[in-house]
């Protein structure tokens, strides 16, 4: 390119602007060659790097390009709005009482004209903890005509050794709080409780049946609640393993459910709340085999699914 400039052929201004056109060129060609090999350099040192052990330089994204130019609002000067005075919220009126009690004065320190006029309040939040450990003392009855001895049940609720509010809280320090089986352990000691480490662990392993019937229940519910369903899913690592948590719900309720894959039978299995899905042949079955063209040899496998008699309709998990 430089061949094309001669500084004595420069006459006149139009003769130097195509000379300083050329020059622009070329400096711009040399940066862009001198920016790839600068890129070249820096990947062959994070190679290396990355051979020895180590690690290469961080790709940190600009948060805006180089050329960008404000718009013509971003140049106007802001107008300070006025704050709003912020309202501070009285808590007291969310504040539950759970008991009243009366604070004294010394009457002795009073002047003997003193003249009592009423109450001033005050609310002072704590929390209780301690043991509520019950003997039940159930009653037994022996009937000789039919040789059995009736004894009392317990009331609802309460199972075993344990309570309900100690079976609730120690899933509540588990997952809410996120605290491990040994300092689980160690506070429940402390409050005052004899408990094993393997009744911590099977309430935590094997305790959810009724949180899962529970779920079950909401999940139906919900369905039935409206119309329409909304479901969305995400990606989530399950023991290391990508998988999907599957988001259904719609005004009333909220469920998730975590299944390996997000195909349509999937999310047909979620609508069921089931692990796979269930399918319904009936007297329609046949009909929409036929209408969608499905080839024989499948139909003739499908068919082997259910009963003989389509008019019964039979319910398949395949």
């Amino acid at each position: 390119m430089l061949d094309k400039i001669n500084p004595q052929d420069i006459q006149d201004l139009d003769d130097a602007r195509i000379a300083i056109a050329y020059l622009l060129n070329l400096v711009e060609e040399l940066m862009r060659v001198n920016r790839e090999q600068q890129e070249l350099v820096q990947r062959q040192r994070d190679e290396i790097n990355r051979l020895k052990g180590e690690q290469g330089k961080p790709d940190i994204k600009a948060s805006r390009k180089a050329d960008d130019i404000s718009s013509e609002e971003e140049r106007k000067p802001r107008v300070l709005k006025p704050k709003r005075k912020r309202e501070k919220r009285r808590k007291h009126q969310e504040v539950k009482i759970d008991r009243e009690e009366i604070a004294p004065i010394n009457r002795d320190e009073l002047p003997a004209d003193a003249e009592f006029k009423g109450y001033e309040d005050v609310i002072v939040q704590d929390i209780r903890i301690e043991t509520d450990n019950i003997r039940f003392r159930k009653e037994k009855y022996y009937s000789p005509s039919t040789q059995q001895t009736y004894l009392a049940p317990l009331p609802e609720g309460y199972t075993g050794q344990f309570g309900p509010t100690v079976r609730a809280f120690v899933p509540t320090l588990y997952y809410v709080s996120g605290m491990s089986e040994p300092k689980i352990i160690e506070l429940i000691e402390y409050i005052g409780l004899n408990i094993s480490k393997g009744t911590i662990a099977h309430w935590l392993s094997h305790g959810s049946v009724a949180w899962e019937q529970e779920a079950t229940d909401i999940l139906q519910a919900g369905l039935g609640s409206t119309s329409w369903q909304h479901i969305d899913d995400t990606s989530t690592r399950v023991n290391g393993v990508n998988q999907f948590c599957h988001v259904l719900g719609n005004p009333y309720y909220t469920a998730y459910m975590t299944r390996p894959r997000k195909d349509r039978l999937t999310v047909i299995a979620v609508l069921q709340n089931r692990e796979s899905p269930l399918y319904l042949f009936n007297e329609q079955t046949a009909e929409w085999l036929e209408n969608f063209n499905v080839p024989k040899w499948a139909q003739s496998i499908i068919k082997t699914w259910y009963a003989p008699d389509w008019l019964e309709g039979t319910q398949v998990t395949q």
